[in-house]
């Protein structure tokens, strides 16, 4: 579904048509299933949103296809980076004039720091409760997820060779991509911080400094993986499944980890900060079957809410077994930061 089918979708149907916990959320069947757009009510009014840049433009295809539906909906809209943007909505709490009323980030260490900081009202129960067990936080509403995954080259590597334990991988002899400056790396590094502890986690980071080159994102390090540059990285698990969506035969391949950093759970999310019946009605649409249908089948993103196929390429997701971390401290990036400057990492 590209953006004229998703525009289609949202703008013109008819009337009939966690990561904080294990994964045994994912089979609970209390969430019920995502509602079709056309059952809400169509939004009217004026909004600010934050949103956080990324994903390729697909989260600005899904505003597109809201705005085209709801015509009297008045979007304004400030872009830039989520850690960027949470700082702005730091600074402007600080003084008493916060202007978003909702903050979508790619993210939730962006939305862990506002959380603290800004202190946004909650989440009304009635949206919370749209999403599986292990993902309902009180200030901020989940999206979708993404795996901390290590992209691998098939010709240079055997799957069977590599550890199930991101700790031992400094062990191995293999070249390794990573991007350190990126947000999903810092985010990674502070939940090995929370598993592991900070000595630990700076020794890991000391020990694969010298194994590891830079890039400037993570879709680099998996187009360096398929291209043998690096015979493994670390990414988030959607970059590795794009590109083998454009180029089946690149040779480039997803390893798991188990119970750690390496396997982490992280979601996209959105924040509403100043409460209002249009704000709430807004982040419905966001949890509705077309834009989750949508999200895991352009974005590879992984739906949070039952009933949604989970994108193709990504093992049965109950075979995966992420570490237990509450996203809302990815959110304490400052100790992250010093210890990838005290490494020598940035």
């Amino acid at each position: 579904m590209r953006r004229r089918a998703l525009l289609r979708a949202l703008a013109l149907l008819g009337p009939a048509t966690a990561f904080a916990r294990p994964l045994r959320a994912f089979a609970d069947p209390s969430a019920g299933e995502p509602a079709s757009v056309d059952t809400l009510p169509r939004l009217s009014g004026e909004l600010t949103l934050y949103l956080g840049r990324g994903e390729g433009g697909l989260y600005e295809d899904i505003i597109a296809a809201i705005e085209k539906r709801n015509p009297d909906l008045e979007l304004r809209i400030r872009r830039g980076p989520s850690t960027a943007l949470a700082n702005t909505l730091v600074a402007e709490s600080r003084v008493g004039r916060l202007r978003a009323d909702l903050f979508w980030s790619i993210d939730a260490s962006s939305l862990g720091l506002v959380t603290r900081q800004v202190e946004p009202p909650a989440i009304p129960a009635s949206l919370r409760d749209l999403l599986k067990p292990g993902f309902r936080y009180e200030h901020w509403v989940p999206i979708s997820g993404r795996f901390r995954t290590i992209p691998y080259n098939p010709q240079k590597l055997n799957v069977a060779e590599l550890p199930q334990d991101v700790m031992m991988l400094p062990e191995s002899d293999a070249r390794f991509g990573w991007a350190p400056a990126y947000g999903a790396f810092q985010s990674f590094i502070t939940a090995m911080r929370l598993l592991e502890g900070d000595d630990a986690t700076g020794a890991w980071l000391e020990a694969m400094a010298g194994k590891s080159s830079e890039f400037a994102g993570e879709f680099g390090v998996v187009m360096a993986v398929s291209r043998g540059e690096v015979d493994l990285g670390f990414a988030n698990h959607y970059y590795t499944l794009r590109l083998k969506q454009g180029r089946p035969d690149a040779e480039v391949e997803l390893a798991f980890t188990q119970n750690d950093a390496g396997c982490l759970l992280n979601a996209s999310g959105i924040a509403v900060l100043r409460p209002s019946e249009l704000a709430t009605d807004f982040v419905r649409h966001l949890l509705t079957s077309e834009v989750q249908s949508y999200l895991a089948r352009e974005a590879y993103e992984v739906p949070l809410m039952a009933g949604v196929p989970s994108p193709e390429g990504l093992p049965p997701i109950g075979e995966l077994k992420p570490p237990q971390v509450d996203l809302e401290r990815l959110g304490d990036l400052q100790p992250t930061l010093r210890l990838l400057r005290q490494t020598g990492v940035l």
